[in-house]
């Protein structure tokens, strides 16, 4: 006699099966793997551009303040 927790284990395998053999899935893991590289080089970029203009925005206010601010 199978358990109820086997039972669900069960359908969430066959569920998972089912899932991973539609072609939306199939589509967008294809798409994600292409796209990945893009996506770290972007964010990449986008935080040393952010880190950057922080740095020159904490350095003018530094400036204007007399080189008080900390």
């Amino acid at each position: 006699m199978e358990t109820k927790e086997e039972r669900i284990a069960r359908r969430h395998q066959k569920r998972d099966e089912q899932m991973k053999a539609s072609p939306g899935y199939v589509t967008f893991s294809i798409m994600f793997t292409l796209a990945y590289p893009f996506i770290a080089v972007f964010t990449f970029v986008m935080s040393t551009l952010l880190a950057t203009f922080s740095g020159i925005s904490r350095a003018m206010a530094w400036v204007v303040s007399g080189g008080k601010s900390k």
